[in-house]
């Protein structure tokens, strides 16, 4: 367990009127006072690269009455991108607009061949738009265009060195691109596309001349909210601004008929929604019908104008769901029971497992399991036809797709195509080859890691007494939201004795806490803990308000639970 340090000249630059415990935690994030707005006009302006080719591409499509085909991901970014997409082109007058997302299974990732040869087939596009996607697919954007098919790329992964011949490609990470943020989702990169469609056909005088009301695009930010939480980008100022815009508008109810349906099927309380219930409840049902079927059933539900259609398509999700949660478990129990079985030398380093009976669309889940229970990069892979398909998890010491770049330049052949981020991956091999690759990919880390396996510590923000443990705090901590990756919601620890302590749910700890040297008693629960033998325990702990018809009351939501140590964690630099 580590302390965050606090940065102690921005602790001293905030105004008097942000509390002092807000103070502590934007100082240990590093943020000044005027990062901490939330207003939209503070989102940064679209200077991507390639804009204005797209822009008069797609006015020239609306003019024409163009057949637009948008092809997306199969993930809840992917799914939020598409239906953004569709939404805001139907507001902008187009007759014509349709999608269709490549079937994991059939397809594989992006704008393949095979899914421009059945758009082509099947739905005769003139122009194609692919979201939180297209960026490594140079052979299907030359097919396309060789089929008369214009392209436009919308993307945030990071590019390959040849880029594809589309008409236009946006994607904050293009090199020399000067948009400042890197961190927006497909869904962002793909809102920012049609904002500023808006604002360039509103200069023309097209809505005016075409008798079309002048679209409101602040009506798509609950979508670009759950698609930026889901894809675990980074929230920066600009990202946060479009979740806490994206949030507010969907506890008013103001928002995807499909995100309320799933709330409602879930019973979350939408007028205290927060980026965690997008991130752990919303987002893993859209998620699920990618992962096990097809990921158009969670588009269909974004898209919904009706209630009544929203609940079958969230009902249709939620099957999928528990089926999803159903192989999650059986394929983790095997992927750590083999893990346990194996001598552990080089698998400190990585772990690299395969089951032919393992479902392609679950690996990424199981790889991250591997990764938190291990602590070291995770890489699973399931048979899909004639080759393995695996999913990485990473730590921070190691950026992921760097080190298959890598492995892929010293056994050329060996990879048949990959691609990903700092911290996932995802790739293609033959099954001849999973013995090698495992064997080079833990050399690889193990070498990278200089033969030390890092220690990853939960980063804390530090104690708090018995008078700042309060419903007060917990609310401020609420209200400072939207908390997530690279802003984390604060974590606090302590030394407690254990009161009173029982299993809920078969598998959660509920407990009554005494902070040490005081008579303060507080109520925690920890999700998937077995009870303690000690009565002296250290928590980790996240103030949260526990809302139970209609009164509210704090509760210690548990991070880690253990035998106290009497000692303070070392403050991390």
């Amino acid at each position: 367990m580590l302390t965050r340090e606090i940065d102690q000249s921005l602790y001293e630059s905030y105004s008097d009127d942000i509390p002092l415990i807000l103070k502590r935690i934007y100082a240990a994030r590093g943020v000044s006072e005027s990062q901490l707005s939330m207003a939209l006009p503070g989102l940064l302006k679209p200077n991507f690269d390639q804009l204005n080719i797209a822009l008069e591409l797609l006015e020239k499509c609306l003019l024409e009455d163009k057949q637009i085909l948008i092809v997306g991901d199969f993930d809840a970014d992917g799914a939020t991108a598409s239906a953004v997409a569709i939404k805001a082109l139907r507001l902008m007058g187009a007759k014509h607009v349709d999608f269709l997302v490549p079937n994991r299974f059939k397809h594989g990732y992006g704008l393949s061949p095979e899914i421009v040869k059945e758009a082509k087939r099947d739905k005769e596009p003139d122009l194609i738009i692919t979201v939180d996607n297209g960026i490594s697919s140079n052979e299907g954007a030359e097919l396309a265009r060789s089929l008369d098919i214009d392209v436009i790329i919308t993307d945030h992964h990071l590019p390959p060195n040849e880029l594809p011949n589309a008409n236009a490609i946006i994607n904050p990470n293009l090199r020399g691109c000067d948009f400042p943020s890197k961190n927006l989702a497909g869904v962002g990169v793909c809102f920012y596309l049609f904002s500023s469609l808006k604002t360039y056909l509103t200069k023309q005088g097209y809505f005016e001349k075409n008798n079309i009301q002048n679209p409101d695009l602040r009506t798509l930010l609950d979508l670009v909210a759950l698609g930026t939480v889901a894809d675990v980008v980074k929230l920066d100022q600009n990202n946060r601004i479009l979740v806490n815009e994206g949030i507010k508008r969907i506890r008013e109810k103001r928002c995807s008929k499909g995100i309320l349906a799933i709330l409602e099927l879930t019973k979350r309380p939408v007028e205290s929604l927060q980026a965690s219930d997008l991130g752990f409840t919303v987002a893993p049902r859209i998620n699920a019908a990618g992962r096990l079927s097809d990921i158009s059933q969670g588009i269909r539900c974004l898209l919904s104008d009706d209630m009544n259609d929203a609940r079958r398509y969230a009902q249709t999700l939620e099957e999928f769901n528990i089926k999803r949660r159903k192989e999650q478990t059986r394929m983790q129990d095997e992927a750590l029971a083999i893990v346990e079985d194996q001598a552990i030398d080089k698998s400190e380093f990585a772990i690299v497992l395969y089951d032919e009976s393992w479902h392609e669309g679950v690996v990424g889940i199981v790889a991250g399991k591997l990764k938190e229970t291990y602590q070291c990069p995770s890489a699973v892979f399931a048979k899909a036809d004639s080759v393995l398909k695996g999913s990485i998890r990473s730590i921070p010491d190691v950026h992921i797709k760097d080190l298959l770049d890598l492995v892929d330049r010293e056994n050329p052949g060996l990879i048949e195509k990959f691609g990903g981020h700092a911290m996932a991956a995802g790739l293609t091999i033959n099954p001849d080859n999973f013995k090698q690759f495992k064997g080079a990919f833990t050399e690889a880390i193990t070498k990278h890691l200089k033969g030390t396996k890092p220690i990853i510590e939960l980063l804390t923000d530090g104690s708090l007494d018995s008078a700042e443990i309060t419903l007060k705090n917990a609310e401020l901590l609420r209200q400072a939201s939207p908390w997530g990756q690279g802003f984390e919601e604060p974590i606090f620890y302590g030394n407690f004795e254990l009161v009173e302590q029982r299993i809920v749910g078969e598998k959660h700890l509920k407990c009554n806490l005494k902070l040490q040297g005081t008579n303060s008693v507080l109520e925690g629960i920890a999700f998937f803990q077995e009870k303690l033998d000690s009565k002296k325990v250290r928590a980790a702990y996240k103030l949260n308000v526990n809302s139970f018809r209609g009164n509210e009351s704090l509760q210690l939501m548990i991070e880690s639970i253990e035998s106290s140590l009497d000692s303070k964690p070392p403050i991390v630099k």
